[in-house]
């Protein structure tokens, strides 16, 4: 798993950059989106913690007002998040990926509860999820690569 930790590391850290290069667009949602550049970023936050903490029967990492906001079905408010918001959701992008490589480490996921995504994948295990997941943020990474444009 060590592969695809590190995959989501780097993935974090493009994710961060990009997001960061563009935040003076980060609430514009273009004509043909449904999200912003921030809703993305946040909603792989917040999907990792899901996909391998809580379906792991573990404590997430981040605070469940952020899941409420950012989870799948979600959509931006209407009202820009909070600058402590958006300095969370920065901070916790790497912190998460290494917190979650500590926590691998120490054989927290020793228990998971098999879940179908809705993208055809079937998830039974810690490793399924890292796995899932970095595909998942790679394809918010292209949305908001296409949000740009």
């Amino acid at each position: 798993m060590k592969t695809e930790i590190e995959h989501l590391r780097q993935t974090r850290f493009n994710l961060l950059e990009f997001f960061e290069k563009h935040e003076s667009k980060a609430h514009v949602i273009p004509t043909g989106f449904n999200n912003n550049l921030y809703w993305n970023f946040a909603h792989c936050i917040v999907t990792q913690q899901l996909l391998c903490y809580r379906l792991s029967n573990n404590d997430v990492l981040i605070h469940e007002s952020l899941i409420e906001k950012y989870k799948k079905g979600t959509r931006p408010s209407d009202s820009i998040p909070s600058p402590n918001e958006i300095l969370e959701v920065k901070d916790m992008a790497i912190k998460t990926v290494d917190q979650l490589d500590l926590d691998y480490k120490e054989g927290l996921f020793n228990s998971y509860n098999a879940y179908a995504t809705s993208y055809g994948i079937q998830l039974n295990s810690i490793e399924d999820a890292l796995s899932f997941n970095n595909i998942h943020e790679g394809l918010h990474l292209g949305y908001m690569m296409a949000i740009i444009k």
